[in-house]
């Protein structure tokens, strides 16, 4: 991990990865959901809607990973120092608060049709939208003081801390009697979900993950391209003075 402390050897490899990212990712994507939106089949219970399927899943499983993201480099951050730690928790924050509330709207528009209701307070609803919540709560404090190192342990505290949601998330429905169904996918044991259905979301599923990792690294380099301007200004300020 340490190999990869070094700023200019981590833009170094993130101007490559950055457009294969990105390239990999519309063309994934693209493919995914022209293949779900409109050759896969539709389910004999929820007939057309379940297509939403293609967005809804990866926005909430890459909204869960892109938190635990966030804590885990919050973690790094707080007990190592690491110096790209605290940069990669507050690139990683927003494009997870983005993909959570995708992963709420395109839920709610679902649950319309299969439940009667835009809304309920169920179990996973609601932990998704704490988890929301939480991504909005560190970003406002990252941001918080003036102090740059302040802001980020007060954020970091609260990451780590909320993590606590996302096994909430993940079993709520297997704790609770909830509406919303069960898990269709595992990667252990069979999957539930028919293959014909299965692929498209996958690929969907990929194509999403690399645009997630193409936004990340663009956000990291602007944050490392704003500190050197910084650093930059502070030495000739420091030079005139």
């Amino acid at each position: 991990m340490h190999r990869f402390a070094n700023p200019a050897r981590f833009l170094r490899i993130a101007r490559v990865a950055t457009p294969l990212c990105a390239l990999l990712g519309l063309a994934l994507l693209g493919l995914g959901l022209g293949w779900g939106l409109f050759y896969a089949p539709p389910d004999y219970l929820q007939g057309e809607s379940v297509r939403i399927l293609y967005i809804h899943v990866p926005a909430a499983s890459l909204a869960m990973g892109g938190y635990v993201g966030v804590a885990v480099s919050a973690a790094v951050a707080f007990i190592w120092r690491h110096p790209l730690a605290d940069v990669a928790a507050r690139a990683v924050a927003p494009v997870g608060a983005t993909f959570a509330a995708i992963c709420l709207i395109s839920g709610s528009l679902w649950g319309r049709p299969t439940w009667g209701t835009y809304w309920v307070w169920d179990a996973r609803l609601t932990s998704m939208l704490v988890l929301f919540f939480l991504f909005l709560g560190y970003m406002a404090l990252a941001n918080a003081f003036d102090d740059r190192e302040r802001g980020s342990r007060a954020a970091g505290i609260l990451a780590i801390v909320g993590s606590v949601n996302i096994p909430i998330i993940k079993y709520s429905v297997e704790w609770w009697n909830t509406l919303h169904q069960g898990e269709s996918i595992r990667i252990i044991g069979q999957s539930s979900i028919h293959p014909a259905m299965l692929q498209p979301l996958l690929v969907s599923w990929a194509g999403f993950s690399f645009l997630f990792a193409a936004i990340v690294l663009m956000r990291m380099r602007a944050q490392l391209a704003d500190q050197l301007v910084a650093a930059r200004a502070a030495r000739l300020a420091g030079a005139h003075g």
